[in-house]
């Protein structure tokens, strides 16, 4: 039996909204639902629709599009939420996928593209731009660099050096940790031992760094 795929977009610019809604209704796969233009109007109408796919940008009015899908998600489990926006910067892109995007597209990708991310999302996929991609693969990269030397130091020691690279001095770490000054001193010179430095800050800039 033929279903489609029913789809809401949350989007503040209309005339890209009414593209994107003129796109998705051309596809005989595909239904648009529901048109959002901010924050309130999402929380208060999108769980009654439920839809398959919710193409959501990260800036809007009144919250960003994160927030919504942070606060959306762990109620509409069976819902994709694909990002579309501008921003494709780090920081935006993990923290999207962290609060539970399935996927992550450029604004300036075609309307066919974004058709077929829609498709690909539907079925399992984690559809992202191509240079959004390229960033989340030197991200993974940059962290199998890290494992060889973070894997070697205890979880107690991971702990110590994430509190030092936060500057907390030895006193406030032993406090929180509830020991003595004396044993976070000891557990600073095993890290300072395995990471093959000699110091706090050389420590600090390995574990940013590699």
């Amino acid at each position: 039996m033929f279903t489609t795929i029913s789809i809401a977009i949350v989007e503040d610019d209309r005339h890209y909204n009414n593209a994107l809604k003129k796109i998705i209704d051309y596809d005989s796969a595909l239904s648009c639902v529901g048109q959002f233009y901010n924050g309130y109007e999402t929380l208060r109408n999108l769980v009654g629709i439920s839809p398959d796919i919710v193409l959501i940008d990260i800036k809007l009015p009144d919250k960003t599009g994160i927030e919504l899908v942070s606060e959306l998600k762990p109620i509409m489990e069976k819902t994709q939420f694909i990002m579309c926006t501008s921003f494709e910067d780090d920081k935006h892109i993990f923290d999207a996928l962290k609060a539970g995007a399935s996927g992550y597209l450029a604004k300036g990708e075609s309307l066919q593209k974004i058709i077929a991310s829609i498709k690909e999302c539907h079925s399992g996929g984690a559809p992202m731009s191509f240079g959004i991609a390229n960033r989340v693969l030197q991200f993974f990269r940059q962290e199998d660099r890290k494992k060889p030397y973070l894997e070697e130091l205890t979880k107690t020691e991971n702990e110590v050096l994430e509190m030092l690279s936060r500057g907390m001095l030895y006193k406030e770490i032993a406090d929180q940790k509830n020991v003595s000054i004396d044993t976070i001193k000891k557990q600073a010179g095993s890290i300072y031992r395995k990471l093959h430095v000699c110091n706090k800050t050389e420590a600090i800039n390995k574990l940013n760094n590699n």
